[in-house]
């Protein structure tokens, strides 16, 4: 259940792309949304690793990595949507398209784009659940899928602190 997210795919060019964008922005990620909140960081993966195990015998799959992967960046380009980037120096575009020109970049290098869906699926219902639906009407400031108190212990947190910081972002 947990090694499927280790795998990313043979060594290649879409290879390289997933690695270097696993390291920018999930890093981007703990140091900017889960600032000081590890234990937030690790349930968000945590949450993406079941999500995407729950879909994956639907459209058989058995290696989730580049999926887990991408939804880390579709995290990243729905909280950061303004930020400016260009790919390869070709075009310029915002934050909030980043998920939809890598997946046609992996079509264009003969991936298939099944990957790149179920990582945008998993990555838009924590953001859903996490961002859109407490500030809604019907969420009423209220999380759905807030990170269990194990996960803060786990971290070494302070279950009150913790809460205390989640409140204030």
């Amino acid at each position: 259940l947990f090694t499927n997210f280790l795998y990313m795919g043979e060594l290649g060019i879409d290879f390289i792309f997933h690695m270097f964008f696993l390291i920018r922005y999930s890093k981007s990620l703990e140091e900017t949304s889960f600032r000081n909140r590890p234990a937030d960081f690790l349930w968000l993966l945590v949450f993406g690793m079941i999500v995407l195990t729950a879909i994956a015998p639907f459209v058989k799959v058995q290696f989730l990595g580049t999926s887990l992967n991408f939804m880390l960046v579709y995290l990243w380009s729905r909280r950061n949507p303004h930020v400016p980037l260009s790919f390869l120096g070709v075009f310029n575009f915002s934050a909030a398209y980043l998920p939809w020109v890598l997946m046609c970049f992996s079509v264009l290098i003969g991936s298939s784009p099944l990957m790149d869906v179920l990582g945008m699926v998993a990555g838009h219902t924590y953001y859903f659940l996490e961002d859109v639906w407490p500030r809604s009407a019907a969420g009423a400031g209220r999380r759905l899928i807030k990170t269990p108190r194990i996960f803060v212990s786990l971290m070494g947190g302070d279950v009150a602190a913790q809460d205390r910081i989640r409140r204030v972002d």
